[in-house]
């Protein structure tokens, strides 16, 4: 009944994916996975934020670093600012909206740390404060953001972009790209890849 649209989705992601595996691309992936790594061999953490979905993918990236990927190996510290319903509703109750990431990135951020600042649209106002806030604290800022970057991929140190406008299609990039950061990263710090 659907199958014609199953496999016109699939074709707009695989194409999707296509387009934005390019050298250039992997070369900013492959830069991104040695700062990370860096951060995590000197003692720093990952720190992830996002809305929505990216939000799911904050969480599910910092899983993956935490208990593990494809290997075992030891556990890596990454803080999904998604996940703490107490402090996400008293921020934004008390302050605003806006200042649920910058605000915890400023209380459980350090010099040294890697913030992945995950916007499908590059216009998440919250996610782009959380960017300015990790240039005050000397922390590096990448950004997986759609479209064409944003404020939030203009604003990151490093910005990864999928240059579609559809949100669907972008995330599976981007979850792509967390696996593969993922894999970078082990290989990096454990050579068991």
């Amino acid at each position: 009944m659907h199958k014609d649209s199953v496999l016109k989705t699939a074709e707009q992601s695989i194409k999707t994916k296509q387009a934005f595996f390019t050298k250039k691309n992997a070369a900013l992936i492959s830069a991104c996975a040695e700062i990370i790594a860096g951060s995590f061999k000197s003692g720093g953490k990952l720190l992830i934020c996002g809305n929505g979905g990216s939000a799911a993918d904050a969480q599910h990236l910092a899983a993956e670093f935490v208990n593990r990927f494809e290997i075992e190996r030891p556990p890596l510290p990454a803080i999904a600012l998604t996940t703490d319903t107490s402090i996400l509703t008293s921020i934004g109750n008390d302050y605003d909206f806006s200042q649920l990431f910058s605000k915890q990135l400023k209380a459980l951020g350090t010099s040294g740390d890697v913030l992945l600042a995950i916007s499908t649209s590059g216009g998440s106002t919250n996610v782009l404060r959380a960017v300015e806030a990790a240039a005050k604290l000397d922390i590096k800022s990448i950004a997986l953001t759609g479209g064409d970057g944003g404020k939030v991929g203009k604003k990151a140190d490093y910005n990864i972009n999928v240059a579609s406008k559809k949100t669907a299609r972008v995330q599976e990039v981007h979850i792509t790209v967390c696996h593969i950061l993922c894999e970078l990263v082990d290989k990096t710090l454990f050579k068991k890849v």
